[in-house]
């Protein structure tokens, strides 16, 4: 696969992300991706400060026992309550790479560079990359709507959000959002983009924290199986189960905030990413569902994913 400014500054084989999801990303699966040469993440969005720190500090006994030296980073969403507490743990427990979302990477800039951290941000616009460029962050993920989760609010794809990001910025940007497999990845550098993250398909390998039952409706998904909904609040494209189509139904009726607040209540991702509740849970997925057909080990999917990836060049080159 391509060699990029992104396997110098993570130093990592591969220039290949795997996205910190929420009840998904935990040690296990964060460890296996690094293990086999990308880089992995630890979602902390589901996480409370002391769990976070359980789960660095298992990945690092799990890397000392089996003499393995590969770096994993931590992604902390910026709208969580607890987001200083999480920062802290990051800062004591030594974390050389951090992956921010969701808020503005600039609050809490200046202290993690100070600590000698690298600092990755997930936006949706050119403004905000622009915006996480002066904050002091070393690279930028341009995420798409297509992607699992929660989503930027003017709706910009993959496809025109990469380029444009690349070409207003000068530090590397990852691309991310429906990307799946080795063809997506190879389009995506043709882009501009230096490096890919991928969240869905690694949510659905035999190291992902999350349900089987989660998995399987991934695996059964197809093209036209997720949707794009609760924009008032914040939005989020998840399957069109039903509290997906409830909660869908109801915002297009004209409902208020308070009442998609109200229906949306809490721990929905929890009760179905992690839990399996096929009907009432929130269970969000990409765009690139369609194109995840079993539940592979982490090794298997990059195995695939770097064979997918050099047919697709060796086509045009």
């Amino acid at each position: 696969m391509l060699k990029t400014r992104i396997n110098t500054l993570f130093n990592i084989k591969h220039p290949v992300i795997q996205a910190g999801m929420v009840w998904t990303s935990g040690w296990k699966l964060a460890s296996a991706v690094s293990e086999n040469g990308c880089f992995g993440l630890i979602g902390a969005g589901s996480m409370k400060p002391d769990l976070l720190r359980i789960h660095i500090q298992k990945l690092r006994k799990y890397f000392t026992e089996n003499n393995i030296d590969k770096p994993f980073g931590v992604n902390v969403p910026l709208m969580r309550g607890d987001v200083k507490e999480l920062i802290k743990v990051v800062i004591e427990e030594k974390i050389e790479i951090i992956f921010t979302s969701a808020g503005s990477p600039k609050v809490f800039a200046k202290e993690l560079k100070a600590e000698g951290m690298k600092l990755v941000h997930v936006v949706a616009s050119v403004k905000h990359a622009l915006k996480s460029q002066d904050a002091g962050c070393d690279a930028v993920v341009a995420e798409g709507f297509e992607a699992g989760g929660h989503n930027g609010i003017d709706e910009i794809t993959t496809l025109c959000l990469v380029p444009q990001v690349a070409d207003a910025c000068e530090i590397p940007v990852i691309a991310a959002g429906g990307i799946a497999d080795g063809r997506q990845a190879a389009a995506c550098f043709i882009l501009g983009a230096e490096g890919v993250q991928i969240g869905t398909r690694f949510a659905v390998t035999h190291e992902s924290s999350s349900s089987e039952i989660y998995k399987q409706k991934v695996v059964e998904a197809k093209d036209d199986a997720t949707i794009l909904t609760l924009k008032k609040l914040a939005p989020v494209r998840l399957l069109k189960n039903k509290f997906g189509l409830t909660a869908d139904a109801l915002e297009k009726s004209g409902a208020s905030v308070d009442e998609l607040r109200e229906l949306l209540g809490r721990k929905r991702e929890m009760m179905g990413i992690f839990e399996g509740n096929i009907d009432e849970g929130e269970l969000e997925m990409g765009q690139s569902s369609g194109l995840v057909n079993d539940i592979k080990s982490v090794k298997e999917v990059i195995h695939d994913l770097l064979k997918e990836y050099d047919n697709a060049i060796k086509k045009f080159c």
